[in-house]
C-alpha cells in the first residue's frame, strides 16, 4: 500500500517554478530517499508534500486521502510529520517542553508517548530538563526526530539529517532513522549523503534541475555507473 503519492508536482517560489512535474511515492515501511545536486529541488519538494509551499499543479495523496494544499496543522492531523533542516527545535524551552509541544494534537497519553521517545533516545530522557539551545547539534536533531515521533506518524519527512553533524553523529541519526522506520513509520528522506542514503535505502529518487531523472531500488542506484560518476563522486 501506498502512504505518499506525489503525482506531477509543480511548485515554485513567487513566480519561480522550481518542480517541474515530479513524482513520488513511498509505500508502507520504506524508506525512499530523494539525492541530487544543489539546487535540485529535493526540499522544494518535500515542502511542498507538506502544504509548505503551494502546489501550482498535480496532486498529493496520503493514505488514499488527497491532501494537495492542504495546510501544515491539518496534514500533521492526518499522520505526517515533517523535520526541517534548520530551526527544528525550541532552543528556549527544555528537552521535555520541546518534547510535550510536538503532542499538540494529543488529547491523552502523554506520558506514553514521553515513554517512547525516551525508550528509542535515551541521550535525551538523560538531559530531559536541559534547555535546547545548548545541546549539539546532533543532540538537537534527535530532539526534532524525537517532537515529530510525538504524535505516532505514518510517514516521516526528514530534510537533510545529517546536515552539518560529526561523523559520529552521522551515523547515530542514520541508526535512528532505520529503528524508527523498522517500528512502523515510513520515512521519505532528503540528503546530500548521497552514499550513506541509499545504503540506508529500499527506493531512491535521483532530481535534477526540478525532474526526477532516475527512480528506482536504491541497490540498484548505488550499482549504477551513472549515479556514482555524478552524484558519489566516484
Amino acid at each position: 500500500m501506498n502512504v505518499l503519492e506525489a503525482t506531477d508536482i509543480v511548485a515554485g517560489y513567487g513566480g519561480v517554478e522550481i518542480l517541474h512535474g515530479v513524482s513520488l511515492r513511498a509505500e508502507q515501511h520504506e524508506i525512499v530517499s530523494i539525492i541530487g545536486p544543489n539546487g535540485a529541488g529535493k526540499s522544494t519538494l518535500i515542502k511542498a508534500i507538506f502544504g509548505l509551499l503551494h502546489v501550482k499543479s498535480g496532486a498529493v495523496r496520503f493514505l488514499g486521502d488527497t491532501v494537495t494544499n492542504l495546510r501544515p496543522d491539518r496534514i500533521v492531523r492526518k499522520g505526517m510529520g515533517y523535520v526541517p533542516q534548520v530551526d527544528n527545535v525550541f532552543p528556549s524551552l527544555t528537552i521535555e517542553e520541546n518534547l510535550e509541544m510536538g503532542a499538540w494534537i494529543r488529547h491523552g497519553a502523554l506520558k506514553d508517548a514521553l515513554a517512547r521517545v525516551y525508550a528509542l533516545f535515551p541521550v535525551l530522557a538523560e538531559r530531559r530538563h536541559a534547555v535546547a539551545g545548548k545541546l549539539s547539534g546532533g543532540q538537537r536533531q534527535l530532539l526534532a526526530l524525537g517532537r515529530a515521533l510525538m504524535v505516532e506518524p505514518a510517514l516521516l519527512l526528514l530534510d537533510e539529517p545529517s546536515a552539518s553533524l560529526s561523523p559520529k553523529m552521522v551515523e547515530t541519526v542514520f541508526e535512528k532513522i532505520l529503528e524508527i522506520n523498522r517500528a512502523g513509520t515510513a520515512i521519505v528522506m532528503v540528503e546530500q549523503n548521497a552514499r550513506h542514503a541509499l545504503e540506508l535505502s529500499n527506493r531512491a529518487y535521483v532530481l535534477a534541475t526540478g525532474q526526477a531523472r532516475l527512480e528506482g531500488p536504491a541497490r540498484d542506484l548505488l550499482d549504477s555507473d551513472e549515479v556514482r560518476r555524478l552524484y558519489l563522486g566516484e
